[in-house]
């Protein structure tokens, strides 16, 4: 069981989302300060979605644009249109709205699993996990402060950081931080938020640009789920930005298990800028 006490709980808790209607959700992002993290707002409107659909049907692909800045402690509605519902494939489409303003919206594809063409490039080698350094603890060197709390998913980078320019390539291990119960969605919807991180990282990259210098924003946000998704263990995100134009940034990643099985593929177009 989970802490209740925990950064993960309160992620877990935020997902459990509040029916309204039979395709209306309200969700609550929690308290904290900034923006809301996009990968929260993805997360949730997943489970909005995915509790639209037949549970025999999985996700295979979702599509996003993030609109606005979310924020905390306001509720979100999450409209659920019912796009499709084929023999083969069933699309959602999830409008998040907060404030009377629509920030955040997606469109998700569900198909059922049917035998077929399959291949798959090996996985890029890493190191071992517990051999690596935290994220967040490199982070707080490069900008001299101490050490951000806890949050639900922890990082370890084979490629850490730093100030100097340095190739758009970067590989991270990365798991929830503790158990989540035995709910598919909620797997699904944890994947999608740690989907959102790194990304922007490996785009900045080639820059040298102190992480206090720059702002950050994810612009659209797409997701392949290639198997069955469950978060029991590491996974192995390998992230690379081949190019940035117009202060933005493009990079796409690939999450493996420990056993080489590539579990899903990541693309995202974000704005880098130097703050001024």
């Amino acid at each position: 069981m989970t802490d209740p006490s925990t950064p993960l709980a309160e992620v877990l808790a935020s997902l459990d989302l509040e029916p309204l209607d039979a395709d209306l959700f309200l969700g609550h992002p929690g308290e904290g300060h900034g923006s809301l993290f996009g990968g929260m707002v993805a997360a949730q409107s997943v489970v909005a979605a995915c509790r639209t659909v037949a549970p025999e049907r999985r996700i295979h692909s979702l599509h996003s644009y993030f609109l606005r800045p979310g924020r905390h402690g306001v509720p979100i509605r999450f409209a659920v249109d019912r796009i499709r519902d084929g023999r083969s494939f069933t699309t959602r489409r999830v409008n998040a709205h907060q404030a009377g303003e629509t920030i955040f919206s997606v469109s998700a594809s569900y198909c059922l699993d049917e035998a077929g063409i399959a291949h798959q490039e090996p996985m890029p080698d890493a190191p071992p996990p517990d051999t690596l350094p935290d994220w967040d603890s490199e982070r707080a060197k490069l900008i001299d402060g101490p050490p951000p709390g806890l949050n639900a998913v922890e990082i370890r980078m084979v490629d850490p950081w730093s100030n100097q320019k340095s190739a758009p390539r970067q590989r991270s291990w990365v798991r929830v931080r503790g158990p989540l119960p035995d709910d598919p969605i909620v797997h699904v919807a944890m994947l999608v938020y740690l989907t959102d991180r790194t990304l922007l990282g490996t785009a900045a990259r080639p820059h040298g640009i102190p992480w206090q210098k720059r702002m950050n924003a994810s612009l659209d946000h797409t997701v392949w789920f290639h198997h069955e998704v469950r978060l029991d263990d590491w996974l192995l995100y390998v992230c690379e930005s081949p190019i940035a134009q117009s202060a933005r940034g493009l990079t796409f990643g690939g999450l493996f298990k420990p056993n080489g099985q590539r579990l899903a593929s990541v693309a995202q177009e974000g704005l880098i800028r130097i703050r001024r």
